[in-house]
C-alpha cells in the first residue's frame, strides 16, 4: 500500500504527459487536415472555402508562420489588402528573415500608395541578394516615378487642368490599384471635368477598398442626388447610416432624400389610379423645391401622360408648362462657368481662357469614347467665345437669354463653326477625322 501511494503521483503526472501528447497529435493532426483542405480549394480557386479552411490552421496553431503567410496569400488573391499586411506582419514578428512575406507586404504596400512604407520593405529584401531580389528591385526602382505622379496630380488638380490630373492618376492607379485615396482624387477630377459616371464609379471602387467609409457614401449619395437619381441617392445615404448612425451630415441628407423618394412615390401612386389632381400635387412638391433638372423629368413624364388621357386636364396642362419651364432654366449653360471665367472678365481674359480650354480638349488629343466627350466640350468651349466675345451676345445672356438657344431664331444664325474658331486662333495644324454639322 505504501509503495502505491509513493508511486501514484508518478503515475498521474505521466498519464497527463500521454494525455497532453495525444491532444497535440490529435491538434496537429487538424490542422494539417485544415492545410491540406485549403490548398485543395486555392488549387481550384475556390478562394472562401480556402480562407475558411486557413481560418482554423491559424486558431489551431498560432504560432506556425507558414500558416499566417498561406492565409494572407489567399487575403491577398481577394484583394483584402488590410488583412494581408496583417498576416504576412505575423509571419516577420514570427520569422523576421521570411522573405517571401517582406516582398509580398512590399507588393502590397505598393499597389496602396505608401511609397515610403513600400520603400523600405522592398529595399531589404533586393540587398538581401536571395529570394525575390530581383522582382524587389524591378518594383524599387518605379517608387520614384509613382511618388513624382502623386505630386503632379496634385498640382494639376491645384491649376485646374482636369484633364492632366486624370492622366497622371491614370497611370498612377494601374500600379497602386488598391489605394482609395485615389480613387478619390480622380473622382473629383472627373466631376470637376463633367463626367458624372466615372466620378461614381471612382468613389465606388473607393468605398469597397475600404471599411466603413462613411464620407464615400455621403458622396456618392449626394452626386446621384445632383443628377435626379434619388432612388440610388437613397442608398446610398442608408449605407452611410448602417455604417455611423450618427453621422450628422448623413442624417440631415437622409431627411431630405426621403422626402422625395417618397414624394415622387405617391405621385407615381397617384397617377397609377388616374388620380391626377394628387399626382399633379405630389410632383409640383418635387418641381418646387431646390432640385437638378433630373428631377423634374418625372412629373414632365406625368403631366404628358395626364394630358394623352385627357386633354382638357386645366391643371395638368399648366403643370407641364411649368416643368418644362423649369428643365429648360436647369438646362441652360452657364457659359462663364464653362470658361472658368468670371462675369466681369475682359474680352481680353475670354480670349485667352478660350484658347487654354480649347488646346485642353480639341477632340485629336483623345482617342475612342474620349473623343467624343471631347468632340461635345470642345463645341460648348467654343459656343461660350462666340457669346461671350460678342457684346450684343453677351448682353442677351446676361439678361438670362442664350443667343444660341434654337426656340431663340438666333442659333447659329452667322455660320458658326467651332473649328473655324480654333483655326483664326491657332492656325490650322490639325486634320480632323469626323465631320461637324
Amino acid at each position: 500500500m505504501d509503495t502505491w501511494h509513493r508511486m501514484r503521483p508518478k503515475l498521474y503526472s505521466t498519464c497527463l504527459f500521454f494525455l497532453a501528447l495525444d491532444c497535440s497529435v490529435v491538434m496537429g493532426s487538424e490542422v494539417e487536415n485544415h492545410l491540406d483542405m485549403g490548398r485543395d480549394f486555392l488549387a481550384r480557386g475556390q478562394l472562401q472555402d480556402a480562407l475558411s479552411h486557413y481560418h482554423a490552421a491559424v486558431e489551431g496553431d498560432p504560432n506556425n508562420y507558414l500558416t499566417y503567410f498561406k492565409r494572407g496569400t489567399v487575403y491577398l488573391a481577394l484583394g483584402k489588402a488590410k488583412f494581408a499586411l496583417l498576416d504576412f506582419g505575423k509571419v516577420l514578428e514570427l520569422k523576421p528573415d521570411f522573405t517571401a512575406a517582406r516582398y509580398q507586404r512590399g507588393v502590397v504596400l505598393m499597389k496602396q500608395a505608401s511609397i515610403e512604407d513600400a520603400r523600405k520593405e522592398l529595399y531589404n529584401v533586393y540587398i538581401g541578394n536571395g529570394d525575390f531580389a530581383r522582382e524587389a528591385y524591378d518594383l524599387y526602382s518605379k517608387l520614384d516615378g509613382l511618388a513624382y505622379d502623386i505630386e503632379l496630380a496634385t498640382y494639376y488638380q491645384e491649376n485646374k487642368d482636369y484633364e492632366s490630373g486624370i492622366n497622371s492618376l491614370d497611370r498612377l492607379i494601374e500600379h497602386c490599384p488598391w489605394a482609395p485615396s485615389l480613387r478619390e482624387q480622380r473622382s473629383q477630377l472627373y466631376l470637376s471635368s463633367g463626367n458624372v459616371q466615372h466620378a461614381i464609379m471612382d468613389l465606388r471602387t473607393a468605398t469597397k477598398l475600404q471599411a466603413d467609409d462613411t464620407d464615400g457614401h455621403y458622396k456618392l449619395s449626394k452626386i446621384y442626388y445632383s443628377i435626379g437619381e434619388v432612388s440610388e441617392s437613397l442608398k446610398e445615404i442608408r449605407e452611410c447610416l448602417k455604417l455611423d448612425p450618427d453621422h450628422k451630415l448623413c442624417h440631415s441628407h437622409y431627411k431630405i432624400v426621403k422626402k422625395i423618394d417618397r414624394l415622387i412615390v405617391d405621385s407615381q401612386s397617384a397617377l397609377n389610379i388616374k388620380d391626377f389632381s394628387s399626382s399633379i400635387q405630389f410632383a409640383k412638391k418635387v418641381k418646387d423645391g431646390d432640385y437638378t433638372c433630373s428631377h423634374v423629368d418625372m412629373p414632365i413624364r406625368d403631366f404628358e401622360h395626364a394630358l394623352h388621357i385627357d386633354q382638357e386636364h386645366r391643371q395638368a396642362t399648366e403643370g407641364l408648362k411649368k416643368a418644362k419651364n423649369l428643365q429648360k432654366q436647369a438646362e441652360r449653360k452657364d457659359y462663364y462657368k464653362i470658361l472658368n471665367v468670371k462675369r466681369t472678365a475682359t474680352k481680353q481674359e475670354i480670349i485667352k481662357a478660350y484658347r487654354k480650354a480649347a488646346q485642353q480638349w480639341h477632340p485629336d488629343n483623345f482617342q475612342g469614347e474620349a473623343k467624343k466627350n471631347a468632340e461635345k466640350r470642345f463645341i460648348e468651349i467654343a459656343s461660350a467665345k462666340e457669346v461671350l466675345t460678342n457684346p450684343e451676345k453677351r448682353e442677351q445672356f446676361d439678361r438670362g437669354i442664350d443667343p444660341l438657344d434654337p426656340e431663340s431664331g438666333r442659333h447659329h444664325q452667322d455660320g458658326f463653326n467651332p473649328f473655324q474658331q480654333f483655326h483664326q486662333f491657332h492656325g490650322s495644324p490639325f486634320t480632323f477625322k469626323f465631320n461637324f454639322n
